[in-house]
């Protein structure tokens, strides 16, 4: 690493070097020439309405058919996906890469009111928005009623 004088850190090192914004570690980084790992480079918004929760996911360049959305657990929703590489021509010489591509991955743990059965989803203009509707106020999937006798 080098030094940047008095702005250096001995604990944490350059502020500008790759390693503190870097959430991914050196030994699990694929090389230049392949793919560029995007698992942490799909931004998510979420939001809770009166009625909704509401996912927003920037998968700009991504087709419908490279995405996947599903619930495990009941209630862990999964979003994943490949963002696909270019295809490069032979001759062609990069001055630049710095849009991600391969695949990516988040999951989020929905609260108890969510309806998972419910769920819909949409990609457009590079979006992809997930609505996961509440529940009825007093209903719970988990509980089951039991007649006296």
């Amino acid at each position: 690493m080098t030094s940047l004088g008095p702005w250096s850190d001995p604990w944490f090192g350059s502020p500008c070097s790759s390693d503190i914004w870097d959430p991914i570690p050196r030994d699990l980084r694929r090389g230049r020439d392949d793919d560029v790992s995007a698992v942490a480079h799909a931004f998510v918004d979420w939001r809770e309405t009166t009625n909704a929760h509401i996912i927003r996911a920037d998968l700009p360049g991504v087709r419908r058919e490279e995405v996947k959305v599903q619930v495990e657990d009941g209630n862990v929703l999964q979003i994943s996906g490949e963002k696909s590489k270019e295809k490069e021509e032979t001759g062609d010489r990069w001055h630049r890469v710095e849009r991600e591509r391969g695949s990516f991955l988040r999951r989020f743990r929905l609260p108890e009111n969510a309806n998972t059965e419910a769920i819909s989803c949409a990609l457009e203009n590079g979006v992809l928005t997930v609505n996961v509707p509440k529940k009825e106020a007093g209903t719970r999937s988990d509980v089951r009623m039991i007649d006296i006798a």
